[in-house]
């Protein structure tokens, strides 16, 4: 049989695509399946070349009833392992002779194998369980508080004021917590639904963070903080969403003052970039600056997680979810810019973020 006859026909699947005779031996493989795995345009047996028990035997089976199979391909490229769902069908196989094709009774039986990469689709359901099972798990805690206090005070603590009145408070405390809890999911999923559609609207991000300011001062009264701003000298207009972009500067300078420590000082500023990494032309830089006392580097990169936390008590303490830093994210893609976090343990952190001018 020849091997470019076959091999013209499999270029046109999109798929890595090899195809085997009855005695499942290469008979061709086409670019896509030969990225895959180098050998697979080879001609030698399947079994040498595709190593794995489940793919074999179901090109056995199909050999042997003539049916559709499917089987699970792993592939390891580099750290990361590739999972294809592999269909196994049979063929007729046609070859030339002569420049016409030989007759039906001179036809033999082969098997065509298509691989389709399913890495992305089984993180992505990954994700979703694990952040299925992060939300049951951040509910079911203040939940059961909830729950434990309303049983105490129904029981042992009956008509005991003092205790009541404590337990209320805490109470009140856990069902605040759920309610941040499910405005930050919400708000998580609005963010997404629009994340492919980037905002127009002229904003003025000079207004916005002295918005902010001012709307935090009370917070940086409490601790003992200090929050300045080194502005630009004349307005700063770029497209965007307004009560977003101020849910990001909000979200930024409230875990500076938070997660600072007392009496810690907090400098924003708003320059102008000429270039910077990931945009096209000129952008605007909004950074966060604190000397509070740090992060980890190995935390760095994990920060805008979901969920994810440095130190899980003290974020709960403090009233955070662990998606306050996420939604930042997803609203700064949505608006084509760039977020840069910077620490050093002992030294403070700066949070940065990078719009396109226009």
């Amino acid at each position: 049989m020849p091997h470019d006859f076959y091999k013209s026909y499999l270029e046109a699947v999109p798929l890595p695509a090899v195809l085997v005779d009855a005695e499942a031996r290469i008979l061709a493989g086409n670019e896509a399946a030969v990225k895959l795995n180098p050998h697979a345009d080879d001609d030698r047996p399947l079994i040498l070349v595709f190593r794995q028990p489940s793919l074999n035997s179901a090109v056995d089976a199909c050999l042997k009833d003539g049916k559709s199979h499917r089987a699970i391909y792993a592939h390891n490229d580099g750290p990361q392992e590739h999972r294809f769902d592999v269909t196994v069908s049979p063929v007729d196989l046609v070859a030339a002779s002569g420049g016409r094709l030989v007759a039906p009774s001179m036809r033999t039986k082969g098997v065509m194998i298509c691989f389709q990469d399913v890495t992305e689709v089984q993180q992505l359901d990954q994700m979703r369980r694990d952040f299925v099972a992060n939300v049951s798990h951040e509910l079911r805690t203040p939940l059961t508080a909830i729950l434990g206090f309303v049983e105490t005070l129904q029981g042992p603590a009956r008509g005991d004021s003092a205790a009541t009145e404590r337990f209320l408070g805490i109470m009140s405390d856990e069902a605040s917590r759920m309610n941040r809890l499910v405005g930050d999911l919400l708000s998580l999923s609005r963010v997404e639904e629009v994340s492919r559609m980037r905002p127009t609207d002229p904003v003025d991000l000079d207004q916005i963070i002295r918005a902010v300011i001012r709307n935090l001062s009370p917070l940086a009264e409490s601790n003992q903080s200090t929050v300045t701003y080194k502005d630009a000298a004349a307005p700063v207009v770029v497209p965007g969403d307004p009560d977003q972009l101020l849910q990001v500067i909000t979200n930024l300078v409230e875990n500076a003052l938070k997660y600072g420590g007392q009496g810690t000082q907090v400098a924003v500023s708003l320059t102008q970039v000429q270039s910077h990494a990931g945009l096209r032309g000129t952008g605007w830089m909004v950074s966060v600056e604190d000397n509070g006392p740090g992060i980890d580097g190995i935390h760095i990169a994990r920060l805008t997680e979901r969920f994810y936390r440095i130190d899980s008590h003290r974020s709960r303490e403090m009233g955070g979810t662990g998606l306050g830093l996420a939604i930042v994210k997803h609203i700064i893609n949505r608006h084509r810019g760039r977020l840069k976090i910077e620490s050093t343990l002992g030294k403070g952190s700066v949070f940065s973020v990078v719009l396109p001018a226009t």
